[in-house]
């Protein structure tokens, strides 16, 4: 398992050069709106506009394949617990499963879940993939007025993220060296997943408390002004950006009432 948290889109990209709160919020006024219907017409029309976008973000179509890869985990269990548990089972008949039906609309109502958890989480995972961590602290703090000790202290604990993976590593050698080893026993592995997890957090808990007060030594909770080593402009393209992001989702929606595809979430 690879925790790379660097970007790796290019940096001259047109859409990869604005500014990291511009970026974010963009993400969030585009996707968040998708959540108020369950049509499959809606995030289907999204997707493709985001994918259309890529390349202006600097983002490469294999990159995203390998950063969304762990998406097909949640879009696999939603697939089989709609297909199985799902409560309204309309349209036509296509095959069964047991005392289960699988109907045209249920796969239809999959495919909606499905198309809606891509289209929500691709955003984000182009934002990070075309931000420096550091940036989006700087711009955090210097844009959106975010307090400076959680801006960095969630800057501290991203950068510390990809330490979990060799940690885990290190303590899953050390217990082998040991002679624990679960074999074939499925109950074995378990508990030595659950205790091998166990050790980890502690490992992080103490790691966690060691850096807040390293902070709070070098003057992070001293309440002085702080000043920017790297100054984050916020221009009227990281504006257009924006409000094109916002104009965007609302069309989307807009054309899927008048076409007669919306169904609300509520309602």
């Amino acid at each position: 398992m690879n925790l790379a948290l660097e970007p790796l889109a290019d940096p001259s990209a047109p859409l990869a050069r604005r500014n990291p709160v511009a970026k974010l919020g963009a993400a969030l006024l585009f996707s968040l709106p998708l959540i108020a219907t369950v049509d499959a017409f809606t995030p289907a029309v999204a997707l493709t506009l985001e994918l259309i976008l890529l390349p202006f973000f600097g983002v490469r179509y294999r990159t995203l394949a390998r950063r969304a890869a762990p998406l097909l985990l949640a879009a696999a269990g939603v697939l089989v617990s709609i297909t199985l548990f799902a409560a309204e089972r309309s349209g036509d008949l296509l095959f069964s499963v047991g005392p289960f039906d699988v109907t045209t609309g249920v796969l239809v109502t999959a495919a909606g879940l499905i198309l809606r958890i891509f289209a929500v989480a691709l955003p984000g995972i182009v934002v990070f993939a075309t931000t420096d961590p550091t940036d989006l602290a700087d711009a955090l703090v210097q844009n959106a007025k975010a307090p400076a000790r959680f801006a960095i202290g969630a800057l501290a604990a991203f950068r510390l993220l990809p330490l979990l993976t060799e940690e885990w590593r290190a303590l899953s050698l050390a217990r082998r060296a040991r002679g624990i080893d679960a074999g074939r026993n499925p109950v074995a592995k378990l508990r030595l997943f659950a205790s091998t997890a166990f050790a980890l957090l502690v490992g992080a808990l103490r790691r966690g408390v060691r850096l807040a007060v390293a902070m709070d030594a070098r003057g992070f909770d001293s309440g002085v002004p702080r000043t920017h080593a790297r100054r984050q402009h916020f221009t009227g393209a990281d504006t257009a950006l924006v409000v094109a992001a916002g104009l965007a989702s609302a069309t989307i929606l807009t054309l899927s009432v008048i076409l007669g595809f919306f169904r609300p979430v509520v309602g």
